[in-house]
């Protein structure tokens, strides 16, 4: 176990695998270093490259300093690169993918970046979030009712069925994603303004020029994968790639070596 202090204070807790160019590895929702598809993924990129997997704030053993903002979250990834050298490619999955783009976005320290099926709505492929859900989310959170927030949160924010959401308690991993499940507030928060149904901002990321690799899975639902399209479409210098077989939980084995193709030096 490592640790480095982010600018406002806060503990950042990682683990480091492997030798060569620095990599760091974004979580989405209800992940952290030892829970989520980045654990399994970071060994197979560590055959080539310094792996870095680290607890988001307010998860795992990283500490949780309030406010929450989106600029802290950034700040801990540049706490990161400070602190393992002075570049590094960045890898994010999911909602930890919308994170590494605002990243990506700020921290020109970041030489490429490579996400996976950001969840945008950005059509009518899919009906936006309703414009109760964060409030919803939040009121469950606070009142306690962690299984409550993260059901809410698999079957309105992910789109689940009813029925899968009914079972996810009887799941392995219930426990670990429900101990974090007020953390679901904070990606929610700066996720819901695009999965509105509305098109991608052409401008907002037009700081993002280094080389990009957006993808998806090819089994994965329609809106998801036409928001990796559009986000591709919109960046400056990205490539988009379908990952054939593979759903929104990819098999670390069809991603590796993809990513470390596209991290080489």
């Amino acid at each position: 176990m490592n640790k480095v202090i982010s600018k406002d204070g806060t503990p950042i807790v990682f683990d480091k695998k492997g030798n060569g160019p620095i990599v760091i590895l974004v979580d989405g929702a209800g992940g952290n270093r030892a829970f989520g598809p980045n654990v399994t993924l970071a060994p197979l990129l560590a055959e080539k490259h310094t792996v870095i997997t680290y607890d988001r704030r307010g998860r795992g053993e990283s500490g949780d300093t309030r406010p929450y903002d989106l600029s802290r979250e950034i700040d801990d990834i540049e706490a990161l690169i400070q602190h393992t050298g002075e570049s590094a490619f960045v890898y994010g999955i999911s909602s930890g993918g919308a994170l590494a783009l605002e990243a990506a976005s700020r921290l020109p320290a970041i030489r490429k970046l490579a996400i996976y099926e950001v969840p945008f709505i950005v059509d009518n492929s899919r009906a936006p979030l309703p414009p109760d859900y964060l409030a919803k989310l939040a009121e469950l959170v606070d009142s306690g009712q962690r299984g409550a927030a993260l059901k809410h949160f698999m079957k309105t924010g992910v789109g689940l069925p009813a029925i899968l959401v009914a079972m996810m308690p009887l799941m392995p991993g219930w426990s670990k994603m429900k101990s974090i499940a007020h953390t679901l507030i904070q990606d929610t928060t700066f996720m819901v303004d695009l999965q509105k149904g509305n098109p991608l901002p052409a401008d907002r990321w037009s700081s993002v020029t280094m080389p990009a690799l957006i993808l998806d899975g090819g089994k994965s639902p329609l809106w998801v994968r036409n928001a990796a399209k559009s986000l591709a479409n919109i960046l400056p210098n990205a490539a988009y790639q379908t990952l054939e077989g593979q759903t929104h939980i990819v098999k670390p084995a069809a991603l590796a070596p993809v990513l470390m193709n596209f991290f080489k030096e």
